[in-house]
């Protein structure tokens, strides 16, 4: 890779969540799951070339398809925003691992290929949201998402 010339960048994020793989799996292909978690609106279609769409406060709609399912291992999915010509939706790619560990799971997020101008706002969402989704698959309640009452742009 040429690193004069780099236009995108990429963020990782490992964190070890307390419940089996097959359950925080579920919180990513359940809608009626993920909405506890992320957004306020969510569509999803979880299966090769299927759809999904997540509407976080009105306004910012996460929207992209999934490219790969193996189930309680890994979603890799296209990821951007509606009526963004920064990151449109298809132009960047976001990939979950799951991997069991001491009877809980490795989730290991990796979010390919975004301008390195939405690195920041992206890994503060991805911490922001991955915390919630923790407290919630290790049982506890994250409460009302605050993100989902108001605009991030």
């Amino acid at each position: 890779m040429n690193q004069t010339n780099q236009t995108s960048d990429t963020i990782r994020k490992e964190m070890f969540i307390d419940c089996r793989p097959e359950i925080l799996f579920s919180f990513f292909t359940d809608p009626e799951k993920m909405v506890r978690w992320m957004g306020r609106h969510i569509l999803l279609e979880p299966s090769i070339g299927g759809k999904y769409r997540i509407d976080v406060n009105g306004s910012d709609i996460a929207m992209g398809e999934y490219k790969e399912i193996i189930p309680n291992e890994k979603i890799v999915m296209t990821w951007g925003w509606e009526k963004s010509k920064v990151v449109p939706p298809g132009s960047s790619t976001l990939e979950f691992k799951f991997t069991a560990k001491n009877k809980g799971t490795v989730l290991l997020l990796t979010h390919y290929d975004l301008p390195v101008e939405e690195v920041a706002a992206h890994t503060e969402g991805w911490m922001h949201y991955t915390t919630r989704l923790q407290t919630l698959a290790e049982g506890g309640d994250p409460g009302i998402d605050p993100w989902s009452v108001k605009a991030m742009h």
